[in-house]
C-alpha cells in the first residue's frame, strides 16, 4: 500500500506541476491589498494530498498568496495544528482564532472572501 501511495503522490506531484492552472491577472496596487489581507492565513497541508493540491490550486486560480505549512515535514507545523485546530487532518486553513478543514469548505471560504474581497479598492 505504501508503494501505491508513494507512486500516486508522485503523479498527483507531477500533474500539478506540468499543468499549473493561471493565476488572475490584477492591478498591481490592488494586488498588493490583497496580499495585505492574507498575509495572515495559513494552509496546514500535505505536499502530495490530493486535497491539498485541490485546495493550493484553488489559491492560485484566485492569485492568493497564503503561506503553507507541511505538517508532515515540520514538527511544529504539525504541533500548530494539533493545538490550533485540535486535529491532524489536512487540508486546514488558520484564519485568525479559526480553523477550516475540508477542501470544499477552505474553497467556499477564499471563494466567499475573494468575492468581497475582490472590489476592495487600493486606498483600503
Amino acid at each position: 500500500m505504501a508503494i501505491i501511495r508513494l507512486i500516486l503522490g508522485k503523479l498527483i506531484l507531477f500533474f500539478d506541476w506540468a499543468f499549473p492552472p493561471r493565476s488572475l491577472k490584477r492591478d498591481p496596487a490592488q494586488q498588493a491589498v490583497i496580499d495585505r489581507q492574507t498575509a495572515d492565513l495559513i494552509l496546514y497541508q500535505y505536499r502530495a494530498c490530493p486535497f491539498c493540491v485541490k485546495v493550493r490550486r484553488a489559491m492560485k486560480r484566485q492569485g492568493l498568496k497564503i503561506e503553507t505549512r507541511d505538517v508532515k515535514r515540520s514538527d511544529g507545523a504539525r504541533e500548530e495544528l494539533l493545538a490550533g485546530g485540535g486535529d491532524l487532518k489536512v487540508p486546514c486553513l488558520r484564519v485568525e482564532d479559526r480553523w477550516i478543514y475540508e477542501s470544499g469548505e477552505i474553497i467556499g471560504y477564499l471563494e466567499g472572501w475573494f468575492a468581497v474581497g475582490a472590489g476592495i479598492s487600493a486606498a483600503a
